[in-house]
């Protein structure tokens, strides 16, 4: 049974939104099989208001306009207002969670906003999307000072990242052109450093389409790094970081028929903002106030603005929320161009962080996300190793699991609540991209205190005790601030009772 889904000022006891929002309208029946969606690939300034012109079938294999301008996927907006954003809302409303082929996935659910002319035998889903839109409550309160403060789990997913999200469309697409047109590809590639080819390769196992994938020797998790050997990739580790990668991954796709499925690759983008069209669901098509997302190579933040941008302009939603890009201090090009009054940007040399999926200094999707952040009144703040870590620590004490970039994100929210930025009032969504169980070692360092020139001052790390009753009750006592009172009776027998009236037999 579906969720309600509800402001966590109106109903204190509801903790989650996990699924879609009840609505109480008849179900509406799919768009009318003479009507005719499309979309197409137009250069990125095209899709924003440029001259139009050039454009391309998205079953040709092209990543850049003949230019050299990233390419965009455009829909026919035209054909979409056919229906109402009443219809659309109820459309997909109807579809969350559901088993039935493909709709029941929370990406191909919207298939008319995301590949409208792709067969649902050609879909390749792991039932992706739906993902938990958690009040995180205490956080709020103790932390930050606020009662509506939301963080989207996107991490809770098939692979554990949100890169299932832009998977799903990028590998069901492969798959219709391979069918198509036999011997036109061997196989997908990309570059990663770590979730997105933790999503390619267990997509193409699903379709048994071969991956190919380049990682940075030394740079991601075990628990990245064995996805893809698990689900029988083929991995190159290379002693490169992830621009390095990616600038062989670009070469090689160049001369050899494999799909380059990085988000260089607009397709991806067309799953990653249904997250955003999600988020608007599950507040009942209520528009959140701020959306904070974590950004390394910053396809996200446009994906994130595209899908809210859609469902305003199809007139499901009559505004935009306000877009913060959250970037690591050691990887922060965007940041530093923002800070310019973007007046230049400069690619860096990425340094080391902990928030190894965004160690990225030399984005691809840069003009994208300014794009995005202008547009919608959006801002960019950054946060240093010993603070991502210390605000992933601090969420994981009130009950999340957080991995190091959602520490980013929290971060960049406590810097911007200090400063006024976000009021204590304004409903505010932290995007979490990734489980935090692929980054258990980073959690180790931290708790045991072994990173070096950090004070990991939230650390929690075990206390080793005697194996004696006598030992155990110091150490309780100590950590629990009891007061015991030490009782004898005739016969001798002794027990301790504390402040709450607990007794411990000696």
């Amino acid at each position: 049974m579906a969720c309600h889904t509800i402001s966590a000022a109106a109903v204190l006891g509801r903790r989650n939104i996990s699924c879609r929002a009840i609505t109480t309208q008849q179900n509406p029946a799919p768009p009318p099989s003479a009507v005719t969606f499309s979309a197409k690939y137009v250069p990125f300034t095209a899709s924003i208001g440029g001259t139009a012109g050039e454009s391309y079938s998205l079953d040709e294999v092209v990543y850049r306009s003949s230019s050299g301008e990233l390419l965009d996927v455009k829909h026919d907006v035209e054909a979409l207002r056919q229906f109402d954003g009443e219809y659309w809302k109820r459309l997909f409303d109807s579809r969350a969670g559901k088993t039935a082929w493909p709709y029941g996935s929370g990406v191909w659910s919207k298939k008319e906003w995301v590949l409208p002319e792709m067969d649902g035998g050609d879909v390749v889903s792991l039932f992706e999307g739906n993902s938990n839109l958690f009040w995180a409550e205490r956080f709020g309160k103790e932390f930050v000072e606020m009662n509506d403060l939301w963080v989207k789990q996107c991490g809770i997913s098939h692979t554990g990242s949100f890169k299932d999200l832009g998977m799903t469309v990028l590998v069901s697409q492969v798959n219709r052109i391979m069918k198509r047109k036999p011997g036109s590809l061997v196989g997908v590639g990309c570059a990663s450093t770590g979730d997105t080819s933790a999503a390619l390769s267990a997509y193409c196992a699903a379709a048994n389409i071969p991956s190919i994938v380049f990682l940075p020797a030394d740079k991601i998790s075990m628990a990245q790094l064995v996805q893809p050997i698990a689900n029988g990739a083929f991995v190159l580790s290379i002693d490169t970081d992830f621009d390095g990668c990616m600038k062989l991954i670009r070469q090689v796709t160049a001369e050899m028929p494999i799909y380059l499925a990085n988000s260089l690759n607009s397709l991806r983008l067309e799953g990653q903002k249904t997250a955003a069209i999600e988020i608007l669901q599950q507040f009942n098509w209520e528009v959140p106030d701020w959306v904070i997302i974590p950004g390394g190579n910053l396809g996200n933040i446009y994906a994130f603005y595209k899908g809210f941008k859609m469902c305003q302009e199809l007139g499901l939603v009559h505004k935009m929320p306000k877009l913060v890009c959250a970037q690591a201090a050691n990887a922060d090009p965007l940041y530093r161009y923002y800070k310019s009054g973007w007046a230049e940007f400069r690619p860096i040399k990425a340094g080391t962080t902990f928030a190894s999926a965004i160690q990225i200094g030399d984005p691809v999707s840069v003009h994208r996300a300014v794009h995005a952040l202008k547009e919608s009144g959006g801002i960019v703040e950054e946060a240093t190793e010993e603070e991502l870590m210390d605000a992933a620590a601090m969420a994981d004490s009130t009950g999340m699991f957080c991995c190091p970039h959602t520490g980013v994100a929290l971060a960049a929210l406590m810097k911007l609540r200090q400063r006024g930025v976000i009021g204590g009032a304004d409903r505010t969504v932290v995007i979490s991209t990734a489980h935090g169980l692929k980054f258990t070692q980073s959690k180790i360092e931290y708790h045991s205190g072994e990173i070096e020139g950090m004070g990991c001052r939230f650390a929690n790390p075990p206390v080793n005790v005697k194996a004696d009753f006598g030992s155990v009750m110091d150490v309780l006592t100590k950590h629990l601030r009891i007061g015991p009172k030490l009782h004898l009776n005739l016969k001798g027998n002794a027990w301790f009772t504390n402040s709450s009236s607990q007794t411990y037999h000696l």
